[in-house]
């Protein structure tokens, strides 16, 4: 039963060939069995997901339906569901429970989820190996000496291994997509705006967006509906009609011109990467797509921009943090001011501090105008960038990460060399809009590697509907890890 994909779950489920009870005990079982090796969840919400799914069949029992009625998924350990804990793999949230559930939740309850637990992250998302996880380690399904990428790592790994059906993740620079390709899953960060934030520990507010990660893109389609829409709660919801995603999914793709940006094929990609790429860019044209050139020449500053940008916000954004209002205290203290440092010491990991403390400094005076203001400046000229290349186009395709996932404390001690991973697809979330990755491929030593499709804002429906018909002409996505 572990193997469903939500649309073979949903029909099992409808033709009552099997209980929402017994489909989530199968997937416990199987968390059982291989959770020891891969360590993607933080913790499990048992017996409040038995309930939802005691509900779900009681729903199925007086014909209701619903997409996801009955279907268990997995939940990124920084969105908060009312009674369990939101830890953002932390210290200083690690026994902190949530009175109230994010919209996302709210929506995944409504339509029926059950929701089997929380997955694990790099802390407070920063990070891109899961890696700065302060709570544990988490192991690529694909090899245990790998890292499943990040910061939504266990969200990944999860679906890799077959542990959920789906997951949601986060995506601030490229949190989603990354982990999706090194883990061999699809994934979608959707136009900012698209998704409500309410609910998701905040990160850096202008880039975070919360998107599905699945076993297909039909399924990512089917979560996007359920998730999408506006919120009054999150004054960076955007009011803007929400299609039925996957209405778009069954149509050709003959005639479609696809974006093929000079910047993204340098010589800094490895050949194992790239080569798949390449050979799925053919898939499509082989399909009837219309390759087009086209250019993002401030892409070379987009790593620079990005990490002046997302720790400024983060060092706001994580200042509540002091022992006063939310989780850990410091219990070594004897003034207040001790109180708040010690506790901070104490409560945050190294990446976590360092991102501060960077933030801090392009905030400061006599710097923000050369580094905060400037960053504003060049992310405008990023977000130009796409609006010239989508004028030629209607998707662009790329690879998500300049290499295959890499091996453990392999680049721990080299934050550069790991911030050069999101290199791909830091650019996005600059510009605000929608990505999507699809297993493309397999390098020599059987690791996956993912292909990323870009596309004009509130367009996802574009992404989906090319990533769609590639696995329908492709069978990578169907390939499983052996653990």
């Amino acid at each position: 039963m572990h193997q469903y994909t939500i649309e073979e779950a949903r029909a099992r489920l409808k033709r009552r060939e099997i209980s929402a009870v017994e489909l989530t005990q199968a997937y416990y079982d199987r968390i059982d069995a291989v959770e020891d090796k891969v360590g993607a969840y933080t913790h499990l919400t048992r017996e409040i997901a038995l309930q939802q799914a005691q509900s779900a069949d009681e729903r199925i029992a007086s014909g209701e339906d619903s997409p996801l009625l009955g279907i268990p998924i997995a939940i990124k350990d920084l969105i908060c569901m009312k009674d369990a804990r939101v830890t953002c793999s932390s210290r200083m949230l690690e026994n902190f429970v949530s009175p109230y559930d994010a919209t996302v939740v709210g929506k995944l309850k409504e339509a029926g989820a059950v929701i089997l637990g929380k997955t694990n992250m790099d802390e407070f998302a920063m990070g891109s190996s899961t890696e700065n996880s302060a709570l544990q380690k988490t192991k690529n399904p694909w090899d245990l000496q790998r890292v499943p990428g990040g910061s939504s790592g266990g969200s990944a790994a999860a679906v890799a291994a077959q542990e959920c059906v789906a997951s949601l993740g986060s995506d601030t620079g490229g949190s989603i997509r990354q982990p999706a390709s090194f883990c061999g899953v699809t994934g979608v960060k959707p136009t900012y705006g698209r998704v409500s934030r309410f609910g998701l520990v905040a990160f850096a507010s202008s880039l975070d967006q919360i998107g599905p990660m699945t076993k297909t893109v039909a399924d990512s389609a089917t979560l996007l509906n359920v998730i999408s829409g506006h919120d009054p709660l999150d004054s960076t919801s955007a009011n803007v009609a929400v299609p039925d995603f996957r209405q778009s999914l069954q149509q050709d793709v003959r005639g479609m011109k696809i974006g093929l940006p000079e910047e993204y094929f340098t010589k800094g990609i490895d050949p194992e990467v790239e080569a798949p790429v390449r050979a799925a860019i053919q898939n499509l044209k082989d399909l009837g797509m219309e390759p087009v050139s086209v250019s993002l020449p401030h892409m070379q500053y987009a790593v620079a921009c990005y990490y002046i940008l997302a720790c400024a916000e983060a060092s706001a954004n994580l200042s509540r943090y002091d022992g006063v209002k939310y989780g850990y205290r410091s219990e070594k203290s004897d003034t207040l001011l001790e109180m708040y440092t010690n506790t901070r010491e104490e409560g945050f990991g190294e990446e976590v501090k360092r991102r501060i403390l960077l933030g801090t400094f392009v905030l400061s005076s006599g710097y923000y105008d050369a580094y905060y203001l400037k960053g504003q400046k060049v992310r405008t000229l990023i977000k130009q960038d796409f609006e010239t290349a989508f004028q030629k186009c209607d998707v662009i395709a790329a690879p998500v990460c300049p290499t295959p996932a890499f091996r453990l404390n392999e680049k721990s001690s080299d934050p550069l060399q790991m911030y050069l991973s999101d290199i791909y697809t830091i650019s996005a979330n600059l510009a605000g809009i929608p990505g999507l990755s699809v297993p493309c491929g397999f390098t020599p030593n059987g690791l996956p590697v993912g292909l990323q499709l870009l596309g004009e804002h509130f367009d996802e429906s574009s992404i989906l509907q090319v990533g769609n018909q590639f696995q329908i002409n492709s069978d990578h996505h169907l390939k499983t890890p052996t653990l």
